[in-house]
Formats: structure tokens, C-alpha cells, sequence
């Protein structure tokens, strides 16, 4: 007999800061985000095992996606076979525990009630239709061989599947578990909490750019490139910086926007909602964080790394606590933060494309 993983345990060993987060939630809320979340990051597993064809990954993610929705709607079924990924050599140890446990997350999710298991088997589809999408456009690239989504729209389909989606199941799962009964607009609620989601995603974007062009993914559209004389190829050279620097401002403006939605979306919620609350805020003031950072950083120059420091972070977290009693100061806590990025250059044309400029040499 196979003995049932320690979740908690598999949450330390797969996530960075999620299980931080996790940790204060209500009990009402927490295991079916975390259940969540782990066959997110199972899933997401599979899609990132480079050394496996990506035809293969597609395969396993789509019996992973039946699995799951079968699962979810009351039906009996076993779990893939993750050979193909775990002799690949490149999931890490709290990865190939993840996936072998993954029978066992399937039958935590079978114990839960029926509204949460369609929740959770619906925010799964999602999120897997999107890590499909990236295996077909990304799944044969690498750095002499970049592939760029086309056009914002589907930028903004990225990031609702990666993120937004997130925000609004976490929103349901609270409206229904919750606060059932409180007085809250709750189609602004779902709208804020889909953009909260989205500004997460664009900070991990345009943090990430350097590493992404290296495996030959570039996340911002090709169409908006070239208004700006640019192609996905020209940002592994740092010589064109400042060419794509008001470019870039425009996504570091866009992202805060998201984010200013997510933390109309926290103080939202009621005040009594202490630990829902904080650990919204916590993010959105990180993200804000480090907006802030890459707006003072070449964010072409792969060594510039980014990142927002445990202390700082200690910090952010210990002024949320202290500050919550003070309403209206706690609430200030983000424009207190907000990123000072570089406002669009003068002469700037109505389409969001800077005046021509001489290409590096």
C-alpha cells in the first residue's frame, strides 16, 4: 500500500512563497488552495521538463487535465504515467515527490465537496489550456530561435490563464466560504481580482525577460515591438536598451495599473478578513516592490537580476501587521510603495511608438 504524502511538506519543497501566504489563510480556504496549487505546480512540472519532446509533455498534460476534470466531476480514475519526466534528470527532488503523489492528490480533491471540486477542476482546465498554448508556441525554440506572442490580446489571454484565472477562483472560493452574506460588489470584486492576478504576472514577466529570451520565449507581443523598431531577436543585446526602454516603461505602467486594481480589490474585502486580507496585500506590495527596481535596471542585462531582498521583505510583511489597526494609513501602504518608473518619452505617437530612432550597430 502507498502511503499518502505530507502536503504541507511537498508545498515547502515546490514553492517559493505561496506557502508563507498559504500559512495564514483561514481553515475554511486553505486546503482546497492548496490542493490547488499543487496540481498547478504538478502540472507546470511537466510542461517546464525540457529534456521530454514537447509532444510528449502535451500528452501528459492533457491526461493530467482529463484526470482532474473527471475527478472533479465525481468520476473514479488513475493517474498518468510520469516515466517520460522523471528520467529526464532535471525535476528537482520535491518535483519527482509532487508528481509520484499525484494518484494521492486526485483522491484529496475526490474527498472534497462538489462545488469545490468543479472549482478547482475548472481553474485547472485553465490553467493547463495555457500551459498548452505555450508548449505549441514555445516548445521547439531556444536562443537562435525566439518565438514572440503576436499581439496584446494575447498577452492579455497569457496572463488570464496563468493568473488572472487564479484570482478569480480564490475570489469564489471566499465569496462562497467565507463571507456568503457581506455587503460587496461582487462583479468588481471578480474583475479586480482577475487584474490583481494579471499584475502579478507581468512583474514575473518583466523580471524574467533576460532568462525567458534565453530559452528562446519572448512574452511581449511581436506587434508592439515593432512599432518600436524592434524585433524578439534584438533584446538578447543589451545595445538596444534604449531603444526598448520607453517600451518597456509602457508594461512597468501597465502592470502597476493591475496591481493598483488588486490592492482596490484587498482593501475591498472586510476589514475583519484580517488574514485574507494580509495575505493579498503581501504580494501586490512585493510586486510594487519590485516594479520599482527593474524601472532603475537594464532589464536586457541578464546579470542585472532583480529581486527584492528577504530583509526588505521581512520588513514589508512586519509594516502590514503593525499598520493594520490604522485604517486609512494601512491602506496608503501601497501608493507609499508604488514603482517609480520612467514616464513615456516626449513626443511619444498616439499608438504607444516612440519617434524613430537609428537602430545599434
Amino acid at each position: 500500500m502507498t502511503r499518502s504524502p505530507n502536503f504541507e511538506r511537498l508545498l515547502r519543497e515546490v514553492s517559493r512563497s505561496f506557502y508563507l501566504t498559504l500559512a495564514i489563510l483561514p481553515r475554511a480556504i486553505k486546503p482546497q488552495l492548496r490542493l490547488a496549487y499543487l496540481l498547478a505546480r504538478a502540472t507546470d512540472t511537466v510542461a517546464d521538463t525540457e529534456a521530454v519532446p514537447a509532444g510528449r509533455r502535451r500528452e501528459l498534460l492533457a491526461a493530467m487535465g482529463v484526470a482532474i476534470r473527471d475527478v472533479g466531476q465525481g468520476r473514479g480514475v488513475s493517474a498518468p504515467d510520469f516515466g517520460p519526466v522523471a528520467g529526464a534528470g532535471s525535476a528537482t527532488a520535491g518535483e519527482l515527490r509532487l508528481l509520484a503523489g499525484f494518484g494521492a492528490l486526485l483522491e484529496e480533491l475526490r474527498g472534497f465537496g462538489a462545488e469545490d471540486r468543479a472549482e478547482i477542476a475548472a481553474v485547472l482546465e485553465i490553467i493547463t489550456a495555457g500551459q498548452d498554448a505555450d508548449l505549441r508556441r514555445f516548445g521547439s525554440t531556444g536562443p537562435d530561435r525566439i518565438a514572440a506572442l503576436a499581439t496584446d490580446e494575447e498577452l492579455e489571454d497569457y496572463t488570464y490563464r496563468v493568473a488572472g484565472c487564479v484570482g478569480e477562483f480564490w475570489t469564489r472560493l471566499c465569496l462562497r466560504r467565507l463571507y456568503p452574506r457581506a455587503r460587496l460588489d461582487r462583479g468588481r470584486l471578480l474583475a479586480d481580482a482577475v487584474r490583481f492576478g494579471k499584475g502579478l504576472q507581468m512583474v514575473n514577466i518583466l523580471r524574467d525577460l533576460p532568462k525567458d529570451l534565453a530559452a528562446g520565449r519572448c512574452y511581449l507581443p511581436a506587434g508592439r515591438l515593432a512599432l518600436y523598431g524592434l524585433r524578439p531577436a534584438d533584446l538578447l543585446d543589451t545595445r538596444y536598451w534604449r531603444l526598448f526602454r520607453p517600451l518597456y516603461a509602457r508594461y512597468l505602467a501597465e502592470a502597476e495599473a493591475h496591481l493598483q486594481c488588486g490592492w482596490s480589490y484587498v482593501t475591498a474585502l472586510p476589514f475583519r478578513s484580517v488574514r485574507v486580507r494580509l495575505a493579498s496585500a503581501w504580494p501586490i506590495l512585493i510586486g510594487v516592490r519590485t516594479l520599482g527596481l527593474l524601472g532603475a535596471a537594464n532589464a536586457l542585462d541578464p546579470a542585472a537580476r532583480v529581486k527584492v531582498s528577504r530583509a526588505e521583505i521581512r520588513r514589508l510583511l512586519l509594516r502590514s501587521l503593525l499598520l493594520y489597526p490604522l485604517r486609512r494609513r494601512w491602506q496608503r501602504l501601497f501608493d507609499e510603495g508604488r514603482a517609480l518608473t520612467f514616464p513615456p518619452p516626449p513626443g511619444a505617437s498616439e499608438n504607444g511608438a516612440p519617434p524613430p530612432r537609428a537602430r545599434p550597430r
